[in-house]
This record gives structure tokens, sequence and C-alpha cells, in this order.
């Protein structure tokens, strides 16, 4: 019986020892052995093997990248103004040695240390930079935390501030300024937008008085145009008129029987009508019927025969009219016969609206004398 408890012991003892003589180590982690109370090494990742009761792990370093937040801090800037300021450290053990027997709490000397350097970096700036100068703020924390714990063994790879909040009263009077701010950025932008739009409305009214302007200048300009032109055809249109008819008279080369006619056949056209309640008789009208009565006989101031170079009007098919001269004497003949009748209309027609006129006898004289004298009535 004592023969397996003894044997019980030895098995126990070896179990215990193959315990502490092997240590497996993870990835990325060392174990710092030490014997007697000093470091002896460090194990590396895998399988080692101890001196059982003589050798001890002390510490397990993690040789990751390991991240740090810190709780939040106040800081007082150089305005005199309190502020939280929270970090995120990322850092690395490079010498799991140092870090072991250099620091002894190599989290909370980091910790510490952010703090002290956040209050030198904050205290040399105001509410502003602090707010807008987080690189800034973050390089200058990372270069000193590194430069501190590299004898540590460790290494700073990053240093981010999650948040910096100032006082409420702060913050409050902030979101005020911005909102002014905002307010008057609104109130420039829509001044502009308007004297933009004002300068446009002004542009495209100018443009189109311009071009009105412009339109109606040459409205003018061609209506002036066609009326100078309308005018001076109309001009050349009269003056070939008068030429052309000017040439049919003379061409025709009237005489003082014709004009006398013609005198004369006005009278009773004058002497018609209701409304003519006095009718004169002019005192020329002696000699004119005294020229229609003979026609060798002459008034003064018109010619006896119509002399002259004068070309008669060309007819619409382009000939010209001849005279007949053949027929001259017996046109003569119903010229005298028609002037005797317009004299006898234009005596009867002023009997007829005053009835101091004495009719006279329209007895036709023979040829070659010359018909009575008619006395001019009284006014």
């Amino acid at each position: 019986m004592a023969f397996l408890i003894v044997l019980a012991l030895v098995a126990l003892l070896v179990i215990v020892t193959l315990i502490k003589s092997v240590r497996v180590v993870q990835q990325q982690t060392v174990g710092i052995v030490e014997r007697f109370g000093k470091f002896k090494t460090g194990l590396q990742p895998g399988l080692n093997l101890l001196t059982p009761f003589i050798d001890k792990v002390r510490y397990t370093i993690d040789m990751r990248e390991q991240v740090v937040a810190f709780p939040p801090q106040g800081v007082i800037t150089e305005d005199n103004l309190m502020v939280s300021i929270d970090s995120v450290i990322y850092f690395q053990v490079n010498d799991p040695v140092r870090a072991t027997y250099e620091i002894s709490n190599y989290i909370q000397a980091i910790e510490q240390l952010t703090m002290t350097t956040l209050r030198n970096i904050i205290g040399g700036m105001d509410l502003e930079q602090t707010l807008t100068s987080r690189e800034e703020i973050n390089e200058k924390l990372r270069y000193v935390l590194d430069e501190a714990t590299g004898k540590w063994g460790i290494r700073v790879n990053r240093v981010e501030l999650r948040s910096i909040d100032p006082p409420p009263s702060i913050q409050d009077s902030m979101e005020k300024q911005m909102r002014a701010d905002r307010d008057k950025r609104a109130a420039i932008l829509t001044a502009e937008g308007m004297r933009q739009s004002a300068v446009l409305s002004a542009e495209g009214q100018k443009q189109s008085a311009i071009l009105t302007a412009e339109g109606d200048k040459q409205s003018r300009i061609l209506r002036a145009e066609a009326e100078r032109q309308a005018r001076i055809l109309k001009a050349q249109g009269e003056a070939q008129a008068i030429t052309t008819v000017f040439n049919a008279i003379h061409a025709g080369k009237p005489d003082q029987g014709l004009l006398a006619y013609q005198y004369l056949q006005m009278l009773p056209s004058i002497a018609q009508g209701d409304a003519n309640k006095l009718w004169i008789v002019p005192s020329e009208i002696g000699d004119a019927l005294k020229g229609l009565g003979s026609a060798v006989g002459q008034v003064a101031g018109i010619a006896q025969k119509a002399e002259g170079d004068w070309h008669a009007p060309e007819l619409s098919n382009g000939e010209v009219a001849e005279l007949d001269t053949a027929a001259a004497p017996a046109a003569v003949a119903e010229a005298d016969n028609a002037v005797r009748e317009a004299i006898a209309a234009a005596e009867n027609a002023a009997v007829g609206n005053r009835g101091q006129i004495p009719t006279t006898p329209t007895t036709a004289p023979a040829p070659g004398q010359e018909p009575p004298a008619v006395e001019p009535p009284q006014r």
C-alpha cells in the first residue's frame, strides 16, 4: 500500500515537472523568463522547454500594435477656456525586455504622458486654433510620445483626438455665431443674386431698346426712302403727263377759234345751279364772241395761228397721231356752229338766272360774214 502511494507521488511529480518544463507561446507573443528573479531569456512563439522549478515565465508581452483610448481630459486653452479632450493612442512594443523592466506600467505611463503633453500643446493655442488645428496637435503629440517611449521599447505609431468639447456656454455662443455667419452669407448671396438679376435685366432692356431703336431707325429710313421714290416717280409721271399734254396741244396747232370756244363752253356750267343768285358776264365776252364769229378775227393776247415745231404724242401702239388737213374747212364750220350754240345757251342761262340779259337771235350768218356784236349785260 505504501508502495502505491509513493508511486503515485512520483507520477504526480513527473507530471508537474513536465508541465513546468514545457511552455507553448502564441504567435506575436514573447514570454519573459526569469531564473531566481533575474531575467534569463525570452520565449519565442511555439514550443519552449524550461528548467522546472528554476525558470519562471514572469510576463507575456503582446507584440502586436495596440490601441488604447484615454478618457476625456480637461485642458485650459490660452484664452482661459476649459475644453475636454479625449484621445486614442496606437502603439507597438518593439523590445519586450525593456518594456518589462524599464517601466512598471507602460499603459499608465503613456496615458499620463499624453495628458501632460496635451496640456502643454493646448495651453499655447486659443479656442479657435484648438478647434481647427487637430492635425497639428496630433503630430506634435505623436512626436513627444514617440520620443519619450522610445527608451521603454515602445513605438507610438499614431495619435488621434477623438473630440474637443468646449463648455456648453461656449458651444451655445459658437452656434449663435455660426448661425449669424450663415444668415449673413445667405443675405449676401441673396443680395448678389438680386444685383446680378437686376444687372442682367437692365442689360436685356438696354439691348432690347437698342434693337428697337435700330429697327425703328431702319423702318423710318426705308419709309422715307420709299416716300422719296414715290414722290420722285409721281413728279416724273406728272412731268411726263404735262409734257405729253403740252406737246399734244401744240402738235394740234390750236388757233384763236378753238381757245375762244373753250372759253365760252364753260359759261353755261358757271350759270347752272340753284344756288347761283348772281351771275356776272365778263366784259371780255364781246371780244370773245367777235373772235368766234370770224375765223380771221383776233382777240388781244391770242395768236391767230399756232406756230412752232411740236410733235404729236405717241399712241399706245407706238404710232404718232396725224392731223387731217383735208377736212379742215368742214371742221371749222362745225366748230362755228358749236360756238353759236354755246353762246345761245350762255345767254339763255343768264336770262333764266337774272332776267336782265336780252335774248340774242342765234341765226347763223353767212359764211365770210362777222356775227353781230353782243352787248355786255348790265352789272
